[in-house]
Order: C-alpha cells, then structure tokens, then sequence
C-alpha cells in the first residue's frame, strides 16, 4: 500500500494564496499519475489539476490561470500553488497517485482548505 501525506492546508482569506503538498511514502511518481481533488459540502468531488508522468497538466476550469500543479519526482511529491483564492473554492481537497495500467489507484487523507474573511 502507497501511503500518501499531504500538508498545506488550512484557513486563509479571499484573494491570498496556499501550497498544498502531498508526499509519497516510496517512489512511484515518476510512472504515476498525480492529481488534485475536492469535494465541498453536498457536492461531488471533482478533479482539481492533474499531472501525468509525461509532465502535461490538465486543469479545471473553475481555476485555470490561479491554480498551478506540480511535481517533484525526487521528492516523491505533488503540489498545488493555488493563487487568487475565492470562497468557491473552500473543500476538502485530496492528492491522489495512479496508475492506470497497474490498476493502482491511492488517495491522500483530505485536508480541508477554507477561504474566507
């Protein structure tokens, strides 16, 4: 099992900015996929940004231009700069790994990022 570890959350106001990492616990990112989820309240989780192996990246429109992923295959590890940050945008957000042709697939524990004044 591929533990993942995210960090970063947290309370901030409308317009400021928040890092979200989210570290692995063995080195897999190189091949995995990697990818940001949330999920607010009576609502389905959605994908956020994702990230393939081949270092494109795939946005939400809800965020293109204030969201930026990243990864950091020596780390093991995955971000999210999110810039600009509205109230729509408070969920608890998830890291998630996969791959597909393993049919592997871990998610991080959630972390809840709140914006408001």
């Amino acid at each position: 099992q591929v533990q993942l570890v995210e960090s970063g959350g947290g309370l901030v106001q409308p317009g400021g900015s928040l890092r979200r990492s989210c570290a692995a616990a063995r080195s897999i990112f190189t091949i995995y996929t990697m990818g940001w989820y949330r999920q607010a309240p009576g609502k389905q989780r959605e994908l956020v940004a994702v990230i393939p192996s081949g270092g494109s990246t795939t946005y939400a429109d809800s965020v293109k231009g204030r969201f930026t992923i990243s990864r950091d295959n020596a780390k093991n590890t995955v971000y999210l700069q999110m810039n600009s940050l509205k109230p729509e945008d408070t969920a608890v957000y998830y890291c998630r790994a996969y791959w597909i042709v393993a049919g592997d697939d871990y998610w991080g524990q959630g972390t809840q990022v709140t914006v408001s004044s």
